[in-house]
């Protein structure tokens, strides 16, 4: 027998700065907000959804699921391998897979960086992690890339800002 999916309403928001809530009160079970996290995905229209066996549901994500909140790197220059360690203790190596990207937002001002943790669910870089990356950047790009500021890992080349002089 197939068990029919449920459509629910969780209640659950992740907040910008990582916190989980359910209706309004934050989720201070930490092993829960990973198990969580793990059902979680992103629809090709941006909707994020907790989704089990048996039931699915649409929750609010203010900006984006986790947080990262602490790098360590490996390495020097075009070998060097940048790792990030999320709100949620999970490990991600920066690269191909998993990329870094800035995001500028004209009403605030604000230019935020990004790394894609999973499929469609991605981290955005504490302030002070991202500081930590611009002292290692370096001014150059792939041969054949115009120039600009950026970060090597897994000998791949992230442009953190464009073409120097620009």
């Amino acid at each position: 027998m197939e068990l029919e999916q449920i459509e629910k309403n969780f209640g659950i928001r992740i907040a910008r700065n990582g916190t989980w809530f359910h209706e309004d009160g934050p989720i201070r079970r930490i092993e829960l907000v990973k198990l969580f996290a793990m059902s979680l995905s992103r629809l090709d229209n941006g909707e994020y959804w907790l989704v089990t066996p048996t039931e699915r549901g649409r929750i609010i994500v203010d900006d984006v699921p986790f947080v990262a909140v602490e790098m360590t790197v490996e390495g020097v220059g075009e070998e060097q391998v940048l790792m990030f360690r999320t709100n949620l203790d999970e490990w991600v190596e920066a690269g191909p897979d998993h990329p870094i990207w800035i995001e500028d937002f004209p009403q605030t001002g604000e230019s935020i960086p990004y790394i894609e943790v999973r499929e469609g669910l991605a981290a955005r870089i504490l302030r002070s992690v991202y500081y930590e990356m611009v002292d290692r950047c370096v001014p150059q790009g792939p041969t054949g890339e115009e120039a600009g500021v950026g970060i090597w890992s897994h000998k791949h080349f992230f442009m953190l800002s464009g073409p120097l002089g620009a």
